[in-house]
């Protein structure tokens, strides 16, 4: 008998306030347990001192999370001069402190700043999530140990001063993902010759995502069920940059049971990932085949979606079938 699965079939995307001091992971079982949600999962680690948005995905919307983790980011961030931590944060332990010139050049700052705009390498910190021979980083840095890691190559699409303070200086920095802004910030400081760390960091933008709309764990509190279902996303809201196609109900019958299907008409170029709706109901991802069919890449469980079933099915979900309707499909949204 199969074993039953704990937690309400919850789905979308809720953008959360994360507060300083918790871990992306604690932040995310804190919400599920607040939706009592079966299933969840962030698009994108911030780091415990971190602040700020932290979308996380309920029940179905946890098929399409990868696509925000490719995402570019925006963050505000404050770069204390002077000293150099452990951890490259405020929350680490200075290992070197540089004189710094009695008044800050605010001239010299920029000029370094436009070094580290557009294509840049950066060194993973060891304070990090990066894994060597199987243990994460940071646990190899708090037994000591430094490892070499390889240069990965980022882009800085913006960066530009918000504020500036006599020992340092208010970013916001627009950037790809995998950009580290405490390596930036120590980088940035090598390059002054006074070292530097970061003492403020929050996420302001992740893909479609701004800080409009973002939740506090204070505020979700404070709901009712139903208003806190209500404050959630779609499940397709991540996948917006991506083009729609619309098919019969007979192709949709055909690319939910796992088959590949002719589409007459499609501007799809071999190769692309398009949204598959059935009327305005979501029901996945598909990709065009050179030979000009659409298959199915990552389709969701449309009973896990609530769409009244007339009849259910066996059907390919890009894991294991999923009894689902495929007859009566209303909007997931």
């Amino acid at each position: 008998m199969a074993r039953r699965r704990k937690g309400l079939p919850i789905n979308g995307v809720l953008l959360l306030d994360k507060p300083q001091g918790l871990s992306s992971n604690h932040a995310l079982q804190r919400a599920r347990r607040l939706f009592q949600a079966r299933k969840a999962g962030h698009t994108g680690t911030l780091d415990p001192m971190a602040t700020g948005l932290l979308p996380v995905c309920l029940g179905e919307a946890t098929k399409f999370s990868a696509h925000l983790l490719e995402a570019d980011k925006v963050y505000r961030t404050r770069i204390q001069f002077g000293a150099v931590t452990d951890t490259g944060d405020a929350e680490g332990e200075v290992i070197e402190r540089q004189a710094m010139p009695a008044t800050l050049d605010r001239d010299a700052v920029e000029a370094v700043l436009e070094r580290f705009r557009g294509e840049i390498e950066q060194i993973p910190p060891m304070y990090s999530a990066l894994k060597h021979q199987g243990r994460k980083l940071y646990e190899l840095a708090r037994q000591g140990e430094t490892v070499a890691r390889a240069p990965r190559r980022v882009t800085i699409y913006d960066m530009r001063p918000l504020e500036w303070e006599p020992d340092g200086v208010w970013l916001q920095v627009r950037c790809s993902k995998g950009t580290y802004i405490r390596t930036l910030a120590e980088d940035i400081g090598a390059a002054l010759g006074f070292g530097a760390h970061i003492t403020a960091l929050e996420r302001l933008e992740t893909g479609p995502f701004d800080s409009e709309g973002r939740l506090s764990f204070e505020a979700l509190e404070a709901m009712s069920d139903e208003e806190r279902l209500a404050r959630l996303l779609p499940v397709d809201v991540m996948l917006e940059h991506l083009p729609t196609l619309s098919v019969t109900e007979t192709v949709a019958r055909q690319l939910l049971l796992g088959q590949r299907a002719a589409v007459a008409g499609t501007e799809l170029a071999p190769g692309a990932t398009a949204r598959l709706y059935r009327d305005k109901s979501f029901l996945g991802l598909v990709e065009l085949t050179a030979q000009g069919e659409v298959a199915p890449r990552r389709l969701v469980d449309t009973a896990a979606l609530d769409l009244d079933p007339v009849e259910s099915r066996q059907v390919s979900t890009g894991g294991e079938g999923q009894s689902v309707g495929i007859d009566s499909m209303h909007p997931s949204s």
